[in-house]
């Protein structure tokens, strides 16, 4: 297969496991810890219950971010035909574009913000790219 097109799968399978692992997460999290009385799908209502949250609601969520990013990344550089750890980082700014952009949608504690984008995105995919080359 030209190295072109495996970089390129490598990139939609990446994105894609990471993002299915990060809902699933996200799932399990509020069926562990249900929010009472709002659609954890809908945007308007996080925002309006956020700063009322306890702690172990934002358990998930960073699992959510951290794991799915290490499994995009993970992936991509297996995939990855070269420039492993380059696809690996990839994910891991695609991830944190997406965690900058919540932070700002969803309110959150800025000790969750500022743990979050500092700990679940880079260090993760980095951590994923050098998974991908243990041998």
């Amino acid at each position: 297969m030209n190295n072109i097109w495996r970089n390129i799968i490598a990139v939609i399978v990446g994105l894609v496991i990471g993002h299915t692992l990060n809902y699933t997460l996200f799932t399990v999290g509020h069926s562990m810890f249900p929010i009472e009385g709002i659609d954890p799908n809908n945007f308007e209502d996080l925002k309006r219950v956020m700063p009322t949250l306890s702690f172990k609601y934002f358990i998930f969520p960073f699992l959510a971010h951290a794991l799915g990013t290490l499994a995009a990344a993970w992936t991509a550089s297996l995939i990855a035909k070269n420039n492993k750890m380059t696809f690996a980082l990839s994910m891991g700014g695609v991830f944190l574009l997406g965690g900058i952009a919540a932070a700002y949608m969803i309110p959150a504690p800025t000790w969750f913000v500022v743990t979050d984008l500092l700990l679940a995105y880079i260090p993760m995919a980095w951590l994923g790219g050098k998974l991908s080359t243990l041998k």
